[in-house]
């Protein structure tokens, strides 16, 4: 089994693995905790936008998704602090709107887009080594401002009020998380792609939560779990020659429901007598 690794495609796959499960164990927690996870699928689908973009302009898709994901979580954050909108609507806009975007500027390319399988449903197994560059700039810069900025990020996810009160900048931390949740979301589309991200970003996380008590710990716990699923995945989908994104989702969402299973057994078993 081991002689796969002896390709670079799959040491790549393994290398990609690991580093969106550190950005999704470090994101993931705020956005489980905050009860952002329809925000990030929202702005994981306007991706599709971007990607399109890309393909229509003729640079790579995946740069596209970047500059198409920052404008978007800017422009919800935005919308949702100046104009008061309900965010429930805005996610939904944002959503479809960007899926259709993407779609027109697809058939608007002249030509085929060959890859745009991959790009929807993940395909971690043809990651280039360029991408793998990106990855890893990208983990850098998100690991740097949620260790220079953990505590008034920590201060904004559990409490606005009291983050106001303590004369923390909210609205400018409010735009940082955001920012932060679409560069994880771009990392994640070449690991699982847009239609699965938002399972990756918040099941391992939801699993940590369940089983610690403050976001450190979380956020250390959710990467190990996101580790051990994103490399299982990766096996299960070599050995049996399926996809490797929705393997990936297939496994966090069975511990999952085996840890929400187990935690039952546990405080089921604290009320019997001895």
């Amino acid at each position: 089994m081991f002689e796969v690794l002896g390709y670079e495609f799959f040491r790549n796959a393994l290398i990609a693995g690991i580093f969106a499960s550190i950005a999704c164990g470090v994101i993931g927690s705020y956005v489980v905790v905050k009860k952002m996870v329809s925000v990030s699928g929202g702005i994981s689908h306007a991706a599709f936008g971007g990607i399109g973009l890309g393909y229509f302009l003729g640079f790579d898709p995946i740069i596209g998704a970047i500059i198409f994901t920052l404008g978007v979580s800017l422009g919800i954050g935005t919308l949702q602090q100046k104009a008061r909108q309900n965010l429930d609507t805005l996610v939904g806009a944002v959503w479809a709107s960007g899926m259709a975007l993407g779609i027109i500027f697809i058939a608007l390319t002249p030509g085929y887009a060959p890859d745009l399988f991959s790009f929807l449903f993940g395909n971690i197994l043809l990651v280039p080594s360029g991408d793998i560059v990106l990855m890893a700039v990208l983990v850098v810069i998100i690991l740097a401002i949620v260790a220079l900025l953990y505590y008034p990020l920590l201060a904004v996810t559990f409490d606005e009020e009291y983050a106001r009160v303590m004369n923390l900048p909210v609205v400018f931390l409010s735009y940082l998380l955001l920012t932060l949740v679409a560069l994880t979301v771009v990392m994640l589309i070449r690991v699982v792609g847009i239609i699965l991200v938002i399972a990756l970003l918040a099941l391992p996380p939801a699993i940590a939560r369940e089983w610690t008590g403050n976001l450190k710990s979380m956020m250390v716990l959710s990467t190990l779990l996101g580790a051990v699923f994103t490399l299982g995945g990766i096996w299960l989908s070599y050995l049996f020659d399926i996809p490797s994104g929705a393997t990936i989702i297939i496994v966090c969402a069975s511990a999952y429901l085996l840890a929400l299973a187990g935690k039952k057994v546990v405080e089921n078993r604290s009320f019997i007598p001895s």
